[in-house]
């Protein structure tokens, strides 16, 4: 027996709300709508806050790897032991990956547990289109967003994935 996923956002609702996406939207639509599925991100305002923090986060999913500067934020990074980042070379190595940008070696071994993929060898397998939005769905519900979105708690979401209110305007 095949399953279908729901269409919960159509190609053309997702490049309306990204309309500077361009082609390398292409790639992760696939798998889009699955992942909204398995997340149970199924209701218009859990779709449309969830896709409005990923833009911003990825700008758009042109981005699925954290640009790194390096920043003084990143630099910070190093040592954080609230990210798992406890061996040299974690904070550049687990800086943020897929449209979420999940920090840390925790965080992205965490989730590639759950994707069942070795991210702690190779964190850059969540920038990978079949697990990129997945990603971005793990760190949402292991936070429990969906019920933030529920009450339309934007703010506390966009201070939840981003550790502020950066981009505020944006997201919104």
């Amino acid at each position: 027996m095949t399953l279908i996923t729901p269409l919960l956002v159509s190609e053309e609702q997702l490049r309306r709300m990204m309309p500077t996406a361009g082609s390398r939207l292409d790639a992760h639509w696939p798998y889009i709508n699955e992942a909204l599925a398995e997340g149970r991100i199924d209701t218009p305002r859990r779709i449309t806050t969830f896709l409005a923090q990923l833009a911003h986060e990825s700008a758009e999913y042109r981005y699925m790897e954290e640009i790194w500067g390096p920043t003084e934020a990143q630099l910070g990074y190093e040592g954080r032991a609230d990210l798992g980042n406890t061996q040299p070379g974690d904070g550049r190595k687990f800086a943020g990956v897929g449209p979420i940008q999940n920090t840390g070696r925790a965080n992205i071994t965490a989730c590639g547990l759950y994707l069942g993929i070795d991210t702690a060898a190779d964190p850059k397998l969540l920038t990978l289109p079949q697990y990129g939005t997945r990603s971005a769905v793990w760190f949402w519900n292991t936070r429990k967003l969906s019920l933030l979105a529920d009450r339309d708690w934007f703010k506390t979401i966009t201070r939840i994935i981003n550790g502020g209110l950066n981009g505020f305007s944006d997201r919104r």
